[in-house]
């Protein structure tokens, strides 16, 4: 401990100590607590070691050395869900400060304003590691909490350095932590021993430590016997030492020495993580005994040292993406690390979604649940080939080595049908969560698998065992269909281009976004079966393309649709359609609260995917006379798409579009209430109201970089620089204060929540690993003056 003047002595802390422990400790009552959630989940940083492979796993011994499994998040201005393990194994909810004080009792979350940073930055300000410094101030002007965030790269162990400044008055501080072992928040049992606080539930435990002990522990059930019940109840932590025999949802709490007017003091306190108590604890106290320091530098990368910063210097093409942005690249920095970040370190190239529960304060904890903290193959393939895009050849490798594993195969448990296609989501260790087909996440294994091998990542070796063993499996189901024979999907037969779910996982039938990804698919696998001797596959894949091809238009696009003002002529592409009748105005089916309307009151850019992957030009008939509707800003908000924005200092405008119009994926408008906690059947409301998403300005700009690249000559440097200025800097206003990417920001239609401010971060999920690929591809395409996920193959063929 260090400290202006001191706050007693150690031997008094000894002594406290040691008179805790002779206390008969006594059983916390309440058990088993109020029910758990998980916690808010627009993160403002998200953390973990940067580990290197060995032979494209990941296993101790390497040039990183042992590997550390612990994976943190940050909301509030408070630590959120901490993970140990495998990735979506929550062992933490939430851990924050409260501070007493003469006539207050405040909390980090709710109480301060907060601001976060980046505690190793370059000369530009570009962070080089994922470590964060958290300020949260009194409103008053009485006290600050300096908070440094980062774990321990050679052991599971979260260390936070706190700064308590007691400015102008006496501060408390007391910790309080909320555990949520195994994944969930029920079941959990906890005790403090010798100032220790624990818990644990089967073979997961914690324990925090602070490096001079606590003065005072106590231990409870939520909403009943924890610490911060009794601080409000009574201003004192209750006498708690254990939860007994009984389990449920449990907290901890530890006083900390007073802070004294005109002081600060400077607090380590560790997490370990362990099998057991016993692990967790010796965790912690390796963490203590190595010190704050060495523990920062190994995490940074600095001097002999493997960390973060010897990742973002192994990506070659990084300067030049950060040159292209327009913050200087300290976005680009960020999702570099953020992309990486979000991988199982256990099963290498495992890439999620998100390391959040969307919505998640409201979402319920007593039973597991990976949240985003999952695998979509459709979101997987983004951060591969974002990752590809910034230079790093290994990750990319390691995620096409791991598709397998969530292939449905001859042996995989349960199948009775159809092999071929991949899992709609998965946990990281392949077990399947939802069993739906979506056609794209079939065809993009495939097409990453030509993008590398084009790369000279995939060898010409390893392409041919994998032709064999995943590619021409998934390209033979992409042609034939079939029936599933998985969980409930065990009932209706897939004939493609039709798929049972579109990208957004709410309808089947024909979609175009599926579409181009299909025919870019069988494209892709046509010329790796020409490469590796199967030129029988090569004709028939490429004959299934040319036929789905000569449809796209007569299936997909209507010609007789109700928006023909402002532009609009009535003709555009349809989201989705359940039959090859794109003008017979049948019904979709309803989702997530919203009335099932008729296809073509739906409008959606799904079509813009058909000019990325090289399916149709960027002046294609059909393309331009669908972006009138789709851009069309004078539409009742139900049923409009796109938004612009505005921000403090900035005077640009920047476009924004939801995913389509009547999608229910967000807050209500009526009351700002968290999606899912509606009076509808399964929690849904009818006021929900799904909300702008940033990699759709992406998508965007990708669009318009191709349309440019039209012109003799190509792209200007006038058009790319105006794409940049427009596209590129718009994703850098969506992106939070802690430089995190969300999938949706407010569009400030209907009833705010606290907090919510027009183009900023919804709770729906940050960071969106995809946001942060869009993004960064989107760098490497103005960069490259030409649309990064293009298929040349395909444009060749079709975009003539």
């Amino acid at each position: 401990m260090m400290a202006r003047r001191m706050f007693g002595s150690f031997a008094a802390l000894l002594l406290a100590g040691t008179s805790l422990a002779a206390t008969a400790p006594q059983v916390a009552p309440g058990a088993p607590g109020a029910p758990a959630t998980w916690a808010y989940s627009g993160k403002t940083g998200i953390g973990t070691s940067y580990e290197s492979y060995q032979n494209g796993r990941y296993q101790d011994g390497g040039a990183t050395g042992p590997i550390s499994r612990v994976w943190f998040s940050l909301a509030h201005g408070i630590v959120t869900e901490t993970m140990r393990g495998q990735i979506h194994e929550a062992q933490l909810r939430e851990l924050q400060f409260a501070i007493k004080g003469d006539g207050f009792l405040h909390l980090e979350a709710g109480d301060m304003d907060s601001h976060i940073d980046y505690l190793h930055q370059d000369a530009q300000g570009r962070p080089l590691s994922l470590a964060y410094r958290i300020i949260n101030r009194d409103r008053q002007g009485r006290y600050e909490v300096e908070k440094h965030i980062f774990t321990d790269p050679d052991r599971d162990v979260l260390f936070i350095r706190t700064i308590f400044r007691a400015l102008t008055a006496d501060i408390t501080p007391v910790l309080l932590a909320d555990p949520q072992m195994a994944g969930t928040g029920g079941g959990d049992r906890a005790d403090s021993g010798g100032g220790t606080l624990n818990a644990w539930e089967g073979a997961n435990a914690l324990s925090i430590r602070s490096a001079t002990g606590f003065i005072r522990t106590s231990v409870g059930f939520v909403g009943a016997s924890d610490g911060l019940t009794a601080l409000r109840r009574d201003g004192v932590l209750p006498a708690y030492q254990t939860s007994g025999t009984r389990t449920g949802n449990v907290a901890l709490a530890g006083e900390l020495p007073k802070v004294a007017k005109g002081t600060e003091r400077v607090q380590d306190i560790v997490i370990g993580f362990g099998a057991d108590k016993a692990a967790a604890a010796a965790a912690a106290d390796a963490s203590l005994r190595r010190g704050y320091s060495a523990v920062l530098a190994a995490y940074n990368g600095e001097g002999d040292a493997v960390g973060w910063e010897d990742y973002l210097v192994s990506l070659a093409p990084l300067p030049d993406l950060a040159a292209t942005a327009t913050d200087g690249g300290k976005l680009a920095y960020v999702s570099a690390m953020v992309l990486k970040a979000q991988e199982d370190k256990t099963h290498a190239g495992a890439l999620i979604a998100s390391l959040s529960t969307p919505w998640g304060d409201t979402v319920s904890a007593e039973t597991f649940a990976t949240g985003y903290k999952a695998v979509w193959p459709r979101d997987f393939y983004q951060c591969a080939m974002a990752l590809l895009a910034l230079g790093d050849k290994q990750t990319p490798l390691a995620a096409f080595n791991y598709l397998k594993t969530i292939q449905v195969r001859p042996d995989t448990k349960g199948n009775k049908g159809v092999t071929g296609w991949f899992l709609q989501k998965t946990h990281v260790d392949g077990t399947r969560e939802w069993v739906a087909v979506q056609l794209d996440q079939t065809a993009m294994p495939i097409m990453l698998g030509w993008k590398l091998a084009q790369a000279g990542v995939l060898d010409k070796a390893t392409l041919n065992a994998m032709w064999a063993d995943m590619l021409k499996p998934a390209a033979d189901f992409l042609v034939t269909g079939g029936k599933p024979g998985i969980d409930w999907n065990n009932k209706d037969t897939v004939t493609p281009p039709a798929t049972q779910q579109e990208r957004w996982e709410e309808q089947g039938g024909y979609s175009p976004s599926t579409t181009a990804a299909v025919v870019a698919g069988l494209v892709a696998a046509a010329e790796i079966a020409e490469g590796v001797g199967d030129k029988a596959s090569a004709v028939r894949y490429r004959e299934k393309a040319d036929a789905i091809n000569a449809r796209i238009e007569a299936t997909m696009f209507t010609t007789n649709g109700p928006y023909k003002e402002r532009g609009g002529n009535g003709r555009y592409f349809l989201r989705i359609t359940r039959n090859d009748n794109p003008n017979d105005k049948g019904p979709l089916t309803a989702r997530n609260g919203k009335p099932a309307l008729t296809e073509d009151i739906y409008l959606d850019a799904g079509f813009l995917e058909l000019v990325r992957y090289g399916v149709r030009r960027a002046d294609a008939p059909a393309i331009l006379d669908s972006l009138p509707e789709l851009d069309d800003t004078g539409l009742p908000d139900e049923v409009r798409v796109k938004y612009l924005f505005k921000f403090p200092g900035d005077d640009g405008t920047y476009p924004g579009w939801r995913r389509y119009g009547n999608d229910g994926y967000g807050e209500d408008v009526r009351n700002g209430a968290n999606y899912g906690t509606g009076e509808l059947e399964g929690g849904m409301g009818a006021g929900q109201r799904g909300r702008v998403w940033p990699i759709f300005t992406g998508e965007r700009g990708h669009y318009e970089l191709a349309a440019a690249s039209l012109k003799p000559g190509g792209a200007t440097p006038a058009d790319i620089d105006a794409i940049r200025r427009t596209y590129a800097r718009g994703m850098e206003k969506f992106a939070n204060e802690g430089l995190m990417i969300p999938e949706q920001v407010w569009d400030g239609v209907g009833v705010a929540p606290p907090g919510y401010s027009l183009g900023q971060g919804t709770n729906s999920a940050t960071p969106l690993a995809w946001s942060h690929a869009e993004y960064v591809k989107l760098l490497r395409s103005l960069h490259d003056r030409r649309v990064w996920d293009w298929y040349a193959p395909v444009a060749a063929r079709y975009a003539k």
